[in-house]
């Protein structure tokens, strides 16, 4: 079956959305990110030079989602990851793994921190590696600095008078609006009483995820 851009396009905003929406969660409770690492790796370094006696608690913190980031990552590069996007990979079952692990995060973070946080950087990190190519554009769904380097590059290059399509840069931008909007949400949903904000997260990812496989598998039988 071919694939569409629009296709891609929503699934890769949609995403976008949600992982920005969880990230806000620990950012705002933890002070740690989990969708992406530059920092942390940072405050992690700088951490180890201005207490050489040891890391402290927010470090080690920060280390647990560095380490489940590339845990999780490493798990789709081995069950799932494909260079291309292509309609037979698993994508369905797998952002409905997502959404299990973070309503599996919304039960024992509030307890667990730690473990929280290594779960949820696990799940971003595997979403992360489901980045696929798409007519030589990665579609990246945790982070914006990506994002923001390619519409710079391909807009600069643009106007140098290279042949660059307006349809990439326009992708790239619409990610990085997804992702602005995800993280309004997140926060309007930390401060609602009702419901654990990572529960009804974790239920969007799962029940999304079940969506486009009963979506995959009527299509192949059509």
């Amino acid at each position: 079956m071919n694939e569409t851009p629009n296709r891609a396009l929503v699934g890769g905003l949609l995403l976008s959305f949600l992982a920005s929406a969880v990230n806000v969660q620990f950012l705002l409770s933890l002070g740690t990110s989990v969708s992406h690492l530059t920092g942390d790796v940072s405050r992690i370094t700088s951490d180890a030079i201005i207490r050489p006696t040891g890391w402290s608690n927010e470090a080690k913190i920060l280390g647990m989602a560095l380490l489940g980031f590339l845990a999780g990552a490493t798990a789709c590069g081995y069950f799932v990851h494909h260079p291309r996007l292509s309609f037979h990979q698993p994508y369905g079952r797998s952002i409905a793994a997502i959404g299990i692990t973070l309503i599996l995060v919304s039960q024992i973070s509030p307890a667990f921190p730690v473990i929280g946080v290594f779960l949820a950087s696990a799940a971003c990190g595997f979403q992360n590696a489901l980045a696929t190519r798409y007519k030589g554009l990665v579609l990246r769904t945790t982070h914006v600095t990506g994002l923001l380097t390619d519409i710079g590059q391909m807009t600069g290059m643009r106007c140098a008078g290279h042949s660059i399509e307006p349809w990439k840069i326009i992708v790239q931008i619409l990610l990085v609006v997804a992702f602005i909007l995800g993280a309004l949400a997140g926060a309007a949903l930390h401060l609602q009483p009702i419901a654990s904000p990572l529960l009804i997260l974790g239920t969007l990812y799962l029940t999304g995820g079940c969506l486009w496989s009963l979506l995959k598998h009527g299509l192949a039988q059509s």
